[in-house]
């Protein structure tokens, strides 16, 4: 989150960390870095924390241009009002998981993997059985 903001990301909300809640680990507040373009760090990397970074694009093939130009593909989310487009958005992604509408569900019974540099192969399901090819699992919220 320093190096987003060093690059010219806006902290707006979050980026703290509350170590004397969790003295064993170091956790962060939920954040929210707004003016990231992909020419910055913070969105290509894997942060594993609540963190999400801000970026404007004018139609979906940016955005599918946009999500794919990571090393990494653990898994991705779409918050959309448009549930039309989402399907083709998660289908073009390079990402093991991906949520639309939600996020991080995660069943036993479905594969969960990565693409690219985010791993090999999946973890349980069927896909457990088949560790080399690539899987991806699409989470859709309709309420």
């Amino acid at each position: 989150m320093d190096i987003g903001k060093q690059e010219g990301g806006e902290l707006l909300v979050g980026g703290d960390a509350t170590e004397s809640k969790f003295p064993y680990g170091y956790y962060v507040k939920p954040t929210v870095v707004a003016n990231v373009t992909n020419d910055m760090t913070i969105p290509r990397e894997e942060i594993f924390g609540p963190v999400v970074s801000g970026m404007l694009f004018d139609d979906i093939d940016e955005v599918i241009k946009l999500a794919n130009q990571t090393e990494y593909g653990l898994g991705g989310g779409i918050c959309t009002t448009n549930i039309g487009n989402a399907p083709r958005v998660a289908h073009a992604m390079r990402t093991g998981n991906v949520w639309i509408n939600t996020y991080n569900l995660l069943d036993p019974a479905t594969p969960y993997g990565g693409y690219k540099q985010s791993g090999l192969g999946g973890e349980n399901g069927s896909a457990a059985i088949d560790m080399f090819t690539e899987t991806k699992s699409v989470w859709v919220n309709l309420d």
